[in-house]
């Protein structure tokens, strides 16, 4: 019994023992250890902000709807219809833009166009002076006889004139196209496309003037060729509206046996949307 007691008093002692040395440890000053200062919080913050912002992709939007047209009525009855779009996604390293077209037109109350237009262009860094893009686009054309017809391509940008009121950007594209005409057969052609844009705003942003013009030579035979042009002025009524005039010129000489190689039309219109 005796034994057991001294036993009981030895284990309480060596437990006391721990409990008070567990104590004095916990509350001892830790040397070794340095908390972190404001400057180092700071940059940690910054590092962690730059790191999210790296993975943006897609910060901002821009677009404009447009309706364009022509009508006319006497000894030739002629309607024309052109819904237009602009879709513009930008990013600090990609930016994703398409225009996508639709034309209806009569002559003489027989349907002249049903035309169908889309296309993809991603440009990777544009905002510098050579940047490198991608396009596709696909369409149909009931006025040149066009079951389909598919272009993919990548090519490179410059940059040669940009300021707040006027850009210009010159692009070269290696482009693969396949189509599917109507009557004829099929025709699949690499060409090398050409393409001239600019965007001026004048007289205090009063009047803004663009024009696009692409040219695409078939490299495996020069003669046969595409180009087209594009020139728009517009009068801005307020941030979010403005009237339009356009003047389109389109030459393909490739077409079938009951068609005109050449095409061109002026429009009127109107166009509403945050323009880029």
């Amino acid at each position: 019994m005796n034994k057991f007691k001294r036993l009981t008093f030895f284990l309480l002692f060596i437990l006391r023992c721990f409990f008070f040395s567990s104590l004095l440890y916990a509350q001892a000053p830790v040397t070794g250890i340095t908390p972190p200062s404001s400057t180092d919080s700071l940059q940690l913050t910054k590092a962690v902000t730059a790191a999210k912002q790296r993975v943006v992709i897609l910060d901002s939007l821009n677009y404009r709807f447009m309706g364009d047209g022509n009508f006319t009525r006497g000894n030739v009855m002629r309607s024309l219809l052109i819904l237009r779009s602009e879709i513009n996604l930008l990013g600090p390293v990609i930016s994703v833009t398409t225009n996508p077209r639709f034309t209806y037109g009569k002559q003489n109350r027989i349907i002249a166009e049903r035309d169908t237009y889309v296309d993809l262009f991603v440009d990777v860094y544009k905002e510098k002076k050579v940047y490198g893009f991608g396009l596709a686009t696909l369409e149909t054309s009931n006025l040149r006889g066009i079951n389909l017809r598919q272009l993919a391509g990548a090519g490179v940008g410059i940059h040669i004139y940009k300021s707040p009121n006027n850009t210009l950007t010159l692009t070269n594209a290696l482009i693969f196209e396949s189509t599917d005409f109507r009557e004829r057969s099929t025709l699949i052609t690499q060409r090398n496309s050409t393409r001239l844009k600019g965007k001026h705003h004048l007289l205090g942003d009063k009047i803004r003037f663009t024009h696009i013009t692409f040219v695409q030579p078939a490299l495996s035979n020069f003669s046969n060729l595409r180009w087209n042009t594009l020139i728009t002025m517009e009068l801005p009524l307020n941030k979010w509206v403005s009237i339009r005039s356009s003047y389109e010129n389109t030459y393909e000489s490739v077409v079938e046996a009951t068609r005109k190689r050449n095409d061109s039309r002026i429009t009127f219109g109107i166009a509403v949307g945050k323009p880029q």
